[in-house]
């Protein structure tokens, strides 16, 4: 449960105010269809986190906990950095207003712009640590989509409305805080070992 748990909420703050919710956002403010963009959402987000996740499992098989333990509070930090560097939007191409073509221009282009993002490396940093394959996956997931369902069923209002640095500066200050707990725990938990 642990494993879900932290995966939606590290998700969730990585994906907030990155390139791919901003993608789905102008879909949404452009097309004003909803459900073939969350669908494509949907589908993307699995195939590419449930591929980072894969990668994660494999990776915490060949290091030991310690390591993995050490290398998600970089991650951490990182995300925290990469979270205070605003995303330039990036504006869909004209497409037909059909259902399909929507799906899959959603489709596409999240899971091209999810490649090598913040949330799918903090997804592999994840299922290393807890070796949990399926529990991250669906935390991952569930995190997502709790960031880009609200952006997209508000479209256009969210994007001009809402104080994305400010946002982002809570994201990044809840990723240090993180990352300081588990370098406490690392520091007590080494301290605890010596004994």
């Amino acid at each position: 449960m642990e494993a879900f748990l932290i995966s939606a909420g590290v998700v969730a703050l990585a994906e907030i105010g990155d390139k791919t919710q901003l993608f789905a956002l102008m879909l949404a403010a452009r097309y004003r269809r909803p459900l073939p963009i969350i669908g494509g959402v949907l589908i993307a987000t699995l195939a590419s986190l449930g591929a980072a996740g894969a990668v994660g499992t494999w990776l915490g098989l060949l290091l030991t906990p310690r390591v993995m333990h050490w290398a998600l509070i970089v991650s951490f930090v990182s995300m925290a950095i990469w979270l205070l560097v605003p995303e330039r939007p990036v504006l869909p191409p004209s497409v037909a207003q059909q259902g399909r073509g929507l799906f899959l221009m959603a489709l596409i282009g999240f899971f091209v712009l999810e490649i090598g993002d913040k949330t799918q490396i903090a997804t592999i940093a994840l299922a290393a640590k807890y070796r949990a394959l399926t529990s991250v996956v669906a935390g991952t997931t569930l995190g997502m989509m709790a960031v880009n369902v609200p952006a997209v069923l508000l479209g256009h209002v969210a994007g001009s409305r809402l104080p994305l640095t400010l946002v982002r500066g809570v994201a990044a200050a809840l990723c240090v805080g993180l990352a300081i707990a588990m370098l406490f725990g690392a520091i007590h938990g080494g301290a605890a070992g010596s004994r």
